[in-house]
């Protein structure tokens, strides 16, 4: 074997691990730690056992077992196999089984001593996806109650070593200086209003013809490999196009890694598969579009989607290295070399975004029904998993002390996720386990009879398909049918647990659908899998859609799909408030009712009309927040009307109500006097929406509309919350009348622009030497003097100053047009009076 870097520090590694059962290793990309190291511990003396090697990707678990059994001339599946979800090959004489990380998560569950087990290997733990971090906090615990002899190594590509080994008990750190080749970075941009595709392309054919050697170019996603493998068409005869990414058969990702013939040079079009874990021979070249899909989880629309993002900085640094693994290469980025502090600098750690559903149905399961109890680098933030409990406490996988109920401890069982694990169990019970185990496989492998949004029609593609990947997708489904059919011990090679609990129905009988055939079951399973995504159409063109759970979807209008009424939807992408529908199921009414007729509810809904100041009852069939039918309600409740006429208030105003005029001068009166004692209750709008449920409920009590409020009762409210003190404090502060020396009373205005007035004749002052004041004489009231045909004369705030002013001039105009009526020299010594002269003189 070719000395690689990491030898150097192999004889400090094993010493370690006599010395203690935890070690964190620091090697760079390419030092050879994947490869090296499992192979290393095979001759020590506590190793008698199996070393399982843990990767992040199934393409890297094949690629390492093959690379390792390779170095050690043995054919794959003797000494070294590998286990992943869909390809197995080990036999009873493997010592190092690779296995993604997923898989150890079942193993250790369903066996937590994990026996015959001597080492387990934490491969590209910098990753920190969720099952490393899980299946690392799984094999901690173990390790610390049941098998202190346990050997955990966690083997990091970055510098963040020190956090691990303060997590693993202060564990040594070992670290490789890795092999250093030189690398030669070129930032070339590219056009922000161009196809990535066709930047992607130019940058390639300018890299092929610049540089030597083969080329890995790192793309998003399969649209932008395929787009580019396009545009690459017309390439010399000595350049061979591959692709890489998870959903190809092995013999074309087997064929993408391998090193090309003599004279041929490769260009491997990749997803982000390709930036670790793995060594693509001949590589000189890396091509990087600076972009990535990532699997983010849309908290608010409750579902997990794919988003196109810049790479961080540690993935590109990733991303150009593969082009120095073998000898000097060349890194082509297509953005500016400024940009590169513009980008983050690492991928946050998946348990901080991700879906805590599964991680938390197994914690319970493995007896911690709190995650924290845990060792993590990262603990699962508190909010997400409160999501995950009520998910689970939903799907009746967890009790209410967050155990695990039967139901709960059937789907964990399954190698799968919750939802879909609960499908399986319900599907199961209705007799549909084979369609069901189709459904899981169709909606966990993307790609499967392409990528169309009519599950129905994916499904029949991938029955008609032949090939590795069809047949091995083909395999995994019958695995998972038995296992929730028949369970029974599977061979070890399958790499997945086995259920040790009946299939358990978490509450009531199942219902068949009414003469369900197989495509019914299809969307029938779907719906299991997710119910709050059952969905009903809201247009004629169908691209809008209303959800159980109440989320809005849309679909294109030119799918079938967008043809029928309801829809079981599976996946969706992009908003919460406008998630489009990438696959989904036509189904029936009638199947969705039989389906879910435990949670269809009889809602009486009534509801404020703000036009007619009425209310509208309806009685209506709903699942979720989707109508399934109803009518008018003659007999709403007493309680649900009063509410919906206090709610109408609350919403659009006290306008709607019919306020007597008593009542309207009592909250101006009440609103003034508040200005000079803060005692006095509030009577404002907002005051009284506020206690609105308190004051009006009663009153709209057997009402149907609210002009048919009784107005006294509205103005008895008011006085109501006055009470008796502030009744007095206002009738002090703000009398509703000025009463006058000539007998009169007269109404004061207290909305009146300038303050509060009165208007009134003078001659009924007549005799008055002190101006009328208000708020116990600290406010002048307002007076408006007219003619006596109403017309206005005078306003004044000082009484006695107009008498002696100004009253002359208007006595003189008043006496030539209303000389019946007494203007004297000196109103203030005069008798006050509203009668004429002659009046006055009978």
């Amino acid at each position: 074997m070719t000395d690689l870097p990491i030898h150097a520090v192999l004889p400090d590694l094993l010493a370690a691990l006599r010395a203690r059962s935890s070690a964190v290793l620091v090697a760079p990309p390419g030092a050879g730690k994947t490869t090296a190291v499992a192979p290393a511990l095979l001759g020590e003396a506590w190793c008698d056992g199996q070393i399982l090697l843990l990767s992040p990707r199934r393409l890297a678990a094949r690629a390492a077992a093959e690379r390792m059994a390779a170095l050690a001339g043995e054919p794959v599946g003797r000494t070294i196999g590998y286990a992943t979800r869909m390809d197995s090959k080990q036999s009873s004489a493997t010592r190092i089984l690779v296995l993604t990380e997923g898989i150890f998560r079942n193993r250790i569950q369903a066996d937590p001593e994990l026996a015959g087990v001597s080492a387990v290997l934490f491969d590209e733990v910098h990753e920190r996806s969720l099952d490393s971090d899980f299946g690392l906090a799984l094999a901690l615990d173990a390790q610390g109650a049941l098998r202190p002899d346990l050997r955990l190594v966690a083997m990091s590509a970055t510098l963040d070593g020190a956090r691990f080994a303060a997590l693993m008990d202060d564990a040594p750190v070992i670290e490789s200086e890795g092999r250093s080749w030189p690398l030669t970075l070129r930032h070339i941009g590219r056009r922000a209003e161009a196809r990535i595709e066709d930047e992607m392309a130019a940058a390639i054919r300018r890299a092929l013809a610049d540089e030597e050697g083969s080329l890995l170019a790192f793309l998003p996603g399969v649209a932008e490999i395929e787009r580019t493998a396009e545009r690459l068409a017309g390439l010399p005869a000595d350049i061979a196009i591959h692709r890489l990414h998870g959903t190809l058969e092995p013999a074309e990702q087997r064929a993408a890694i391998a090193a090309p013939p003599p004279g041929i040079r490769k260009v491997v079009l990749a997803t982000s598969i390709a930036e670790t874990s793995l060594t693509l021979d001949g590589v000189r070249i890396v091509v990087d579009s600076g972009l990535a899909r990532r699997p983010r989880y849309d908290r608010a629309a409750g579902v997990t989607r794919l988003s196109t993002e810049r790479v961080s900085q540690a993935a590109a640094t990733q991303r150009a290295g593969r082009a120095a693994r073998q000898g000097p290469g060349t890194a082509y980025r297509l953005w500016e070399e400024a940009a590169t502090a513009g980008l983050p600098r690492f991928d946050p750690p998946e348990i901080l975004e991700a879906d805590l559903s599964a991680l938390l149905l197994d914690c319970a399961n493995w007896g911690v029904t709190d995650p924290a109890a845990l060792r993590w680098i990262d603990p699962p933030p508190a909010a997400a998993v409160a999501e995950a409990r009520a998910r689970l406490a939903v799907l009746g996988a967890i009790d209410g002390d967050g155990r695990p109920t039967p139901h709960g401890k059937a789907i964990a069982a399954l190698p799968l996720p919750p939802r879909l694990a609960h499908m399986l169990v319900e599907a199961k019970a209705r007799g549909w386990a084979d369609v069901a185990a189709e459904v899981a496989v169709l909606l966990s492998e993307r790609g499967l009879g392409g990528n169309d949004a009519d599950l129905e029609l994916r499904l029949r593609r991938w029955r008609g398909e032949r090939g590795k990947r069809a047949e091995g997708a083909r395999g995994l489904a019958k695995r998972w049918r038995r296992l929730v059919q028949q369970p029974s011990p599977l061979p070890e090679e399958e790499g997945e647990k086995e259920s040790p609990y009946p299939p358990a129905r978490h509450s009531g009988r199942p219902s068949p659908l009414p003469e369900a055939e197989r495509e019914n079951a299809l969307a029938a399973c779907v719906a299991l899998a997710f119910p709050d995504r059952v969905a009903r159409r809201r247009d004629a063109s169908g691209e809008n859609w209303i959800a159980v759970g109440g989320r809005g979807f849309r679909l294109d209008p030119l799918s079938p799909l967008a043809r029928g009424e309801w829809l079981a939807v599976a996946e969706t992408q992009g908003s919460a408030a406008g998630a489009r529908i990438l696959s989904a199921a036509a189904i029936e009414l009638a199947d969705i009712e039989a389906l879910f007729a435990d949670r269809i509810a009889m809602v009486r809904d009534v509801r404020f009309d703000p036009a007619t100041g009425g209310v509208i009852a309806r009685r209506e069939r709903r699942l979720g927040a989707v109508r399934l039918g109803g009518g008018p309600d003659d007999a709403p409740d007493r309680d649900a009307v009063a509410a919906a006429l206090v709610e109408g208030v609350r919403q659009h105003g006290l306008g709607l109500l019919p306020w007597p005029e008593s009542a309207v001068a009592l909250r101006q009166r009440a609103a003034f006097a508040r200005t000079h004692d803060a005692s006095i209750p509030d009577l404002s709008d907002a005051a009284l929406i506020a206690a609105i449920d308190e004051w009006l409920a009663p009153i709209a009590a057997g009402r149907r509309r609210l002009d048919a409020v009784n107005p006294g009762d509205l103005a008895q409210a008011l006085e109501n919350i006055l009470g008796w003190e502030g009744g007095r404090a206002i009738d002090r502060l703000a009398p509703a009348r000025l009463a006058t020396p000539a007998g009169s009373s007269h109404a004061i205005d207290y909305a009146a622009d300038g303050g509060p007035a009165v208007e009134l004749r003078p001659q009924a002052l007549f005799g008055l030497t002190r101006h009328p004041m208000l708020a116990d004489g600290r406010v002048p009231l307002v007076l408006r003097l007219t003619s006596p045909a109403g017309r206005p004369i005078q306003t004044t705030r000082d009484l006695p100053g107009f008498w002696a002013g100004s009253w002359a001039a208007v006595a003189k105009e008043m006496r030539g047009r209303y000389p019946r009526h007494p203007w004297p020299d000196d109103p203030a010594g005069a008798d006050p009076t509203l009668r004429t002269k002659k009046a006055s003189g009978r």
